[in-house]
Formats: C-alpha cells, sequence, structure tokens
C-alpha cells in the first residue's frame, strides 16, 4: 500500500451525481488485482478518507480512473477538485478478484449503481485471459446510467433500471433468468442487491464485493466489519476494507 499526492488529470460528470476522475502518479503500478479501491483524503476540513473503487488502471500512462457518487458533504466537496490539483491517495487497498485462480470461460458480472466501475476493471482483465463476458447493470433510471458502451465493447450487455426508463423495468434479478451460459458469476453492489443475486444463483461458483462506508480503510478499526458464515471460524467476522472488499458469497452473512 503507497500513499501519494496524485494528480488529477481528467474529471468530469457522467450520469446523475456521478463523477469519472482519473489520477495520475506511481500508484497504479501497484495494483494487483480488479476490484481493489483507494482511499482518498479529500481536504483537512474532512477526517475520514473516501474510499472509491478502481475503474481502470492504464500503466502507459500511469493512472488510474476512478468513478464515484455524491453521497454527502465529502464527495460533494470532491466535485470541486480541478484538473492538476493533486489528492491524498492511499492505495491500493483491499483484497480484489482472484482472476489468476479462476477456472472459467464465460463469467456473468452482476453490477448495481456505483458497484458497476470495479466490474469494469474486471471485464478488461477477464477478456485479456480470453474469457467470454456478459454484464448485468442495473440502475435507479436513464439518468444515472453510465459505462454501458464501455461493457458492449467486451461482451453482450443487460440493462436494468427501477423504473423501465431503460432497458428492463427492475433489477438486476430480474434480468438473471434471460441470460444462460456462464459458469462464474462476480457481484458488487448495495448489500440487498448482493443478497438477492447470491440467493438467485445459490449453487454457481462466483465472488461478491461489498459496499460499506470505511473508517480507516486499513483494518485498524471495526467500522465495516460484517458476519464470517463459518459458525467454527474463531474470529467469527471479516473486514470489508482489508479481508474483502471480495468474498465467496458463502463466505458471508449479508
Amino acid at each position: 500500500m503507497q500513499r501519494e499526492w496524485m494528480t488529477i488529470v481528467a474529471h468530469q460528470s457522467i450520469a446523475n451525481q456521478t463523477y469519472l476522475l482519473e489520477l495520475q502518479g506511481s500508484l497504479p503500478q501497484f495494483v494487483e488485482t480488479p476490484g481493489q479501491f483507494v482511499h482518498i483524503q479529500v481536504s483537512d476540513d474532512f477526517f475520514l478518507r473516501r474510499p472509491v473503487s478502481i475503474a481502470d488502471v492504464d500503466s502507459d500512462k500511469g493512472s488510474v480512473t476512478l468513478l464515484y457518487k455524491v453521497m454527502g458533504k465529502g464527495t460533494d466537496a470532491l466535485t470541486k477538485k480541478q484538473i492538476g490539483d493533486k489528492l491524498d491517495v492511499l492505495g491500493p487497498s483491499g483484497t480484489g478478484f482472484p482472476i489468476d485462480e479462476l477456472m472459467t470461460n464465460k463469467a456473468l458480472l452482476i453490477g448495481g449503481g456505483i458497484g458497476v466501475p470495479p466490474l469494469y476493471c474486471l471485464a478488461k482483465n477477464l477478456k485479456a485471459r480470453g474469457i467470454e463476458v456478459m454484464s448485468i447493470l442495473g440502475f435507479r433510471s436513464r439518468e444515472d446510467v453510465f459505462f454501458t458502451e464501455k461493457f458492449q465493447s467486451l461482451g453482450d450487455v443487460h440493462v436494468a433500471t427501477n423504473d423501465g426508463s431503460m432497458g428492463t423495468r427492475g433489477f438486476v434479478t430480474d434480468v438473471i433468468p434471460q441470460v444462460d451460459g456462464y459458469d462464474t458469476y462476480f457481484s458488487c453492489g448495495p448489500t440487498v442487491m448482493l443478497k438477492g443475486v447470491k440467493e438467485q444463483l445459490k449453487g454457481v461458483p462466483g465472488y461478491i464485493s461489498i459496499e460499506e462506508r470505511m473508517g480507516c480503510g486499513v483494518g485498524a478499526c471495526f467500522a465495516c466489519v460484517v458476519e464470517c458464515a463459518d459458525e467454527e471460524d474463531t474470529k467469527g467476522y471479516r473486514k470489508i476494507c482489508s479481508d474483502g472488499p471480495v468474498f465467496r458469497p458463502e463466505e458471508v452473512i449479508l
């Protein structure tokens, strides 16, 4: 894990209250797996850092692309940062998707809202390894939709919106029965979505990435603890920031 002042090289709104932030520095060379995140210090006015998933890595440019949604005062303040500004960044953090261990031919990626970005980095890595990719992306409405064209360049994409303004009306779990042929799934999004996906795809090998508010982001505090599913596990819990955010669905209780 590195701490670095990274330079903003791109910053723009791409959907409703959703922003793309590209940072340049040496940190990208330390990203090991898709699904990892960085912890950003917005300014001295905010004590806690903000965790943001890595959506893409460009080794040639030495940059990471992050997508974040305005959720409060901290992320709102982040929107005011300009190209050329520097941000205090800690990372890459967490345990990502174990792509080097995979034995799969066709992967199903299921993302909801701001849980979509890390799946794009995953999709690119899977595609580079010759693995076929299909994606189900869920959003509240058409105004919240982003990155669909990027995912389409990597494989089939199905979109679901709560209000039906784009794609299937409903949730990602309403689309899952419409697709088949996959042998592994990967999902990231709100806990209620992950719970539904986990129940619907019981028996299918997979991995889930849990979204959670974090305190320290390095495993020192207990702000992002999730209960372990194994009753004989002596610890009884997992820390999302350090043990995760990626877990096997049967490993944790949502």
